[in-house]
Order: structure tokens, then sequence, then C-alpha cells
């Protein structure tokens, strides 16, 4: 990302014309300190769990994961047994993961992973995975779309597609107000700005480094369970589960996220 100066000393971040997108250098110097908490076991645990089940059930375990990102979940995953193949836009996010233990091995491919193809090993992925609301990364519904046909490109017959992702926050929204903030603590302050006529939505974050105040903004879209399974019809595969978290707890209408999981047909 191009740095952009402030009057208050800050350091500011906009995409520009990195290829690394939104999620360049900036994002990945800090990514996982700034996110410490999805990388704690509690976390990375039960998504591993799961991903593996479903890897392990057409034969030999093959994942792709789309954002592959630091390797939160591919490096657990692959410590598991299951081959893993991540696509990613962000060379930094990778370079980082690659300087991990483990990162080497993790085959990776730099693109977009809404159409970039890779060649599978044997007949392709028995499981395809998008994380931690990855998906609202793809800022159109036709991007969203094509993700979803993507997968299913990739997936041999009966495989699986999960998707881990909020539930959009819109009942916080009273009239005439657009921000709602999800994190406030002194090192950190980060609110979320929906535009509802388009589903767009900025996720703006201020944070305290040792080198100062960084502030970041990426824009996302929002999406709704019921559009995800009609993108998983189009690219046909049908719904299998849906849960409020990797635990497997029963999704309800008080659920702020949920993990679906889409098998083809």
């Amino acid at each position: 990302m191009a740095a952009e100066g402030l009057d208050d000393g800050s350091r500011g971040y906009d995409d520009g014309d990195d290829p690394d997108g939104h999620f360049g250098e900036a994002v990945a110097a800090y990514y996982d300190e700034t996110s410490a908490e999805m990388f704690r076991p509690e976390a990375v645990e039960p998504a591993v769990e799961l991903i593996a089940r479903l890897a392990g059930e057409r034969g030999e375990p093959r994942a792709l994961e789309f954002g592959v990102g630091t390797g939160r979940i591919a490096l657990p995953l692959a410590r598991r047994g299951v081959r893993v193949h991540g696509i990613d836009m962000s060379r930094a996010m990778v370079e980082r993961m690659r300087a991990k233990p483990g990162g080497e091995d993790i085959e990776v491919t730099i693109g977009d992973f809404a159409t970039t193809r890779v060649d599978g090993p044997g007949p392709g992925f028995t499981v395809a995975y998008l994380v931690y609301n990855t998906i609202n990364n793809l800022t159109t519904q036709d991007a969203q779309v094509d993700c979803f046909r993507n997968a299913a490109a990739h997936l041999v017959p009966g495989g699986c597609f999960v998707i881990e992702v909020g539930v959009p926050d819109l009942r916080r929204l009273p009239p005439g107000q657009n921000t709602v903030p999800f994190r406030v603590t002194p090192e950190r302050l980060g609110f979320d700005e929906y535009d509802v006529a388009t589903q767009g939505m900025r996720s703006h974050h201020v944070m305290a480094t040792d080198e100062g105040t960084v502030r970041l903004s990426v824009p996302f879209r929002y999406v709704w369970p019921a559009e995800l399974d009609l993108m998983a019809r189009l690219a046909g595969m049908r719904l299998r589960n849906r849960w409020e978290g990797w635990a497997r707890e029963p999704f309800t209408n008080d659920s702020t996220k949920h993990v679906s999981v889409w098998e083809k047909v």
C-alpha cells in the first residue's frame, strides 16, 4: 500500500497501484499482531479439525485455501497431513507465511482467488475454504459469484466448499447512522461504515504501534447467508451444513457469524 502523510503525524494507507491490493506491506507488517486473538489455539484448532475431516472424506486429503495470507489455517492443516495449496493476491502476506516453520512447504499461487485457477493434485481438491470474513474482500456480487464457481471448478465431485463469515450487523444501525464500532481499546479503534443500498462496507482501523499511529481503511461487501446459498446453487453446489461456529453450534437468529459447508453435486 502507498503511504500518505497526515497532518497529525500518523500514517495512513490506501491500495493505490499496489499489486497486493489492500493487503500489501502496510497491513502484512501488523496482521498477525492485530489479529492475535484469531491465532489462539481455541480459534485455530476447531477450524483445522473440521476442515481436515472434510478434506479426508474423498480419499487423499487435498485442500485449497482462498486467501491463504500468513498461514494461520494452512500451516496447522498441513501438519495434520493435508496437502494444502493457497491462492492469494498479497505477496507481502505470503512472504510472512514463508518465514514461518513449514511455510515453504505450502504451495501458493499469486492471484485473485475469485478467478485464478491452479493445477490440483490428482483429480482435484477434496475441500476448498475461505475463513475469517475473506469472502467479503470481494467487493462486488459478480466477484463473489465467480468465487463460488472457481471453488466448484477445483473440487472433486462430492467435495466441499467452506466459508466462515459474519452476519451483517445492521440491527445495530439506528435510522440516520451508518457506522458501527467493533473494537475500542487504548491501542486500537475499529469501526465499520455501511452503505446499505449497495451492501458495501468499509472497515476503518486506527492502531497504536511502536512506530506510531497507523490508519487503515479496507473496503468489503457484506453478504447474507441466503445470498451465499444462491451463489452456491449457481455454481452447482448445495448447502450441506450451517453452524454458528467451528464447534458446530446451532445457527440461530442471534448468531453473529456462520460456518457454512456446500457440497459439489
